[in-house]
């Protein structure tokens, strides 16, 4: 009985007159739940923060589309046209000739081409094809299509009935024209390039967007477009670069 009530005194002393023992125990158990806690709180941040962007691209995407795409439609033709620049550089010659008395050709970056390249698909594509995916919505819709039906009619018409045709024109004949070209010079190089553009872009784009007309909601289909574009925006570069280097390389040859 004694012994109970000294144990039951001890127990309803202050914080101040309880043993140092008791006191040291429980503060190292206040310290443990604070680093759970804090740790746990960590460990959630990340997410939230994956899923606020998610939701904050989500927002714009539905308030603004045409903007959001825009904007997202210049960093991605910007990109990939520094792709298509810096890339060949870092490639060895296919001749595999190491002869070390020829000089090399400087590496000199082109702004303006970049600057031109972001033009395009700010100004130009991403609004463009904003209309062109809602087009190709509505007419899907009209005609009844269910199924695999969607993405084959989407892809047939958008390959081989008009987009492709118009979209690939308008990428030559605009930076054609943000070169200062003239009308006539303009229609020359679409001629010149146009039919070999659409064979590249039927072997790249057909399997991609059969993928993405089936499994992709449609406001997010030219997101898909403009992360692929970053590598047929190079592929454009290297295959047509500016008149500039083509008259260049063109002079080298005759002077031989």
């Amino acid at each position: 009985m004694a012994l109970y009530q000294r144990v039951g005194k001890s127990l309803l002393l202050s914080p101040r007159s309880a043993p140092p023992r008791i006191l040291s125990t429980s503060t190292a158990l206040a310290r443990r739940a604070r680093f759970l806690s804090t740790e746990a709180a960590a460990s959630s941040s990340a997410p939230a923060k994956r899923k606020g962007f998610v939701e904050w691209y989500e927002g714009h995407l539905n308030a603004r589309p045409v903007l959001t795409k825009a904007i997202t439609g210049a960093f991605l033709w910007g990109l990939g046209d520094v792709v298509a620049q810096v890339v060949p550089t870092l490639i060895p010659d296919e001749d595999g000739n190491d002869d070390t008395t020829k000089p090399k050709k400087e590496f000199k970056y082109d702004i303006p081409r970049t600057a031109r390249a972001v033009t395009f698909g700010f100004a130009i594509h991403a609004p463009l094809s904003h209309v062109h995916f809602n087009l190709l919505e509505w007419m899907t819709v009209k005609g009844g299509f269910t199924g695999l039906s969607i993405p084959i009619f989407k892809t047939v018409m958008e390959q081989f009935v008009y987009w492709s045709w118009f979209s690939n024109s308008l990428y030559h004949g605009a930076m054609g024209a943000m070169q200062g070209k003239n009308l006539t010079e303009i229609e020359n190089r679409i001629k010149d390039v146009l039919w070999d553009t659409q064979v590249a872009q039927w072997k790249f784009w057909i399997p991609v967007q059969l993928l993405n007309f089936q499994f992709v909601p449609v406001r997010h289909q030219l997101n898909v477009v403009l992360l692929t574009s970053v590598v047929w925006t190079a592929l454009l570069s290297a295959w047509y670069p500016p008149e500039e280097e083509v008259e260049g390389v063109d002079s080298e040859e005759k002077k031989d």
